[in-house]
C-alpha cells in the first residue's frame, strides 16, 4: 500500500522523496500559480505570459491580463516559473514583443515615468 501511494505521489508531482531544495521549488510554484491565477482573474479571466532570466538564477515572469493591465513575478529559478505557468493554466509566448507586446494596456503613470524629465514627468532616480 505504501509503494502505491509513494508511486502515486510522484506521478503526481508529489514530493515523497524529494530534496528539501525541490520541496522549496515545489512550494515557490504552487505559491506563484496561485498569485498568477488570481492576476487573471482580477484582470479579465486570463492571462497570458513570458519568461525571462534577470540574473542570479532568477526568473521574472511576465504577465498580461485580458483586459491589457500587466505585472511581473520573481522566481528562484526558470523550472520553478515553468511549473507555476503550468500549474495556473496560462499561455506561455516566447518573447514579450509582437502580440503580446500590442495587448499591453498602459496608463498615465507608466508613460510619465517612461518620459522622465523630457516632458516634464518625474525624473527616473
Amino acid at each position: 500500500m505504501a509503494d502505491t501511494q509513494q508511486a502515486d505521489e510522484q506521478a503526481a508531482g508529489g514530493t515523497a522523496t524529494a530534496t528539501p531544495a525541490q520541496k522549496r521549488a515545489d512550494k515557490q510554484a504552487a505559491r506563484l500559480a496561485k498569485q498568477i491565477r488570481a492576476f487573471a482573474s482580477t484582470h479579465g479571466g486570463s492571462a497570458e505570459g513570458q519568461l525571462a532570466h534577470i540574473g542570479r538564477g532568477r526568473t521574472r515572469i511576465a504577465l498580461v491580463g485580458a483586459n491589457g493591465e500587466w505585472g511581473n513575478l520573481v522566481a528562484d529559478s526558470y523550472a520553478a516559473a515553468e511549473r507555476a505557468a503550468e500549474q495556473a493554466g496560462i499561455t506561455l509566448q516566447d518573447d514579450f514583443d509582437g502580440e503580446l507586446a500590442a495587448k499591453v494596456r498602459t496608463g498615465r503613470y507608466e508613460w510619465s515615468r517612461m518620459a522622465g524629465i523630457q516632458v516634464g514627468g518625474p525624473a527616473n532616480a
